[in-house]
């Protein structure tokens, strides 16, 4: 996602109109959003129009104060040449690409490409110790794929095993971890 000469890339674009569209359905300014970020306003309005590269970390904080995941964000920016995400999209296992490291405690990956009503991830991660708590205004559900998680909702346990599922709405605080490696299929629904 790079921009080059003031011309933003097709990438680029695309994250920084799904940046401005949560950032609108949150109900926050620019202003508003650069002091959650401790970003400045003026390079979020950049960002926005797909001119200013985003590091790692700052796309992180992003997220974390637009209620989302770094992966979502991604997952949005990636539409195959420029088209709106296709009706039908089969992606194959040695396809998928995974985020880079630092977006969740272990591997994430998107399953879908482009913005979609919902974003469906598989995580991969040996976390286990619990970490940070997330929150977002939209539903979630997780089903685990294999090994046996801790899923803290609103400050209660609840151990899953492999093949348990959660669905929570929307403003659930939230967070996995175990002690031994699981993986996870996590749907997110996008920002109304």
């Amino acid at each position: 996602m790079s921009a080059v000469g003031g011309e933003p890339d097709e990438s680029a674009a695309r994250l920084g109109a799904r940046l401005r569209e949560l950032r609108r359905s949150r109900g926050l300014t620019l202003v508003q959003l650069a002091d959650a970020t401790e970003l400045s306003h003026p390079f979020l309005s950049q960002v926005e129009r797909g001119l200013a590269n985003l590091s790692l970390q700052s796309l992180r904080r992003i997220a974390v104060a637009l209620e989302t995941s770094p992966v979502e964000l991604v997952a949005a920016a990636e539409a195959e040449d420029g088209a709106a995400p296709r009706r039908i999209e089969v992606v194959r296992a040695g396809s998928r690409r995974p985020t880079p490291e630092g977006f969740a405690r272990g591997t994430a990956v998107s399953l879908a490409r482009g913005a979609r009503p919902f974003t469906p991830i598989m995580v991969d991660s040996d976390a286990s110790e619990p970490g940070e708590v997330f929150t977002h205004a939209e539903d979630e559900f997780v089903l685990v794929l294999a090994g046996s998680v801790v899923s803290e909702l609103d400050g209660r346990a609840h151990a899953l095993a492999e093949g348990d599922s959660v669905y929570y709405a929307g403003g659930v605080t939230h967070r996995w971890w175990s002690e031994e490696p699981y993986r996870l299929l996590v749907v997110k629904q996008q920002a109304r």
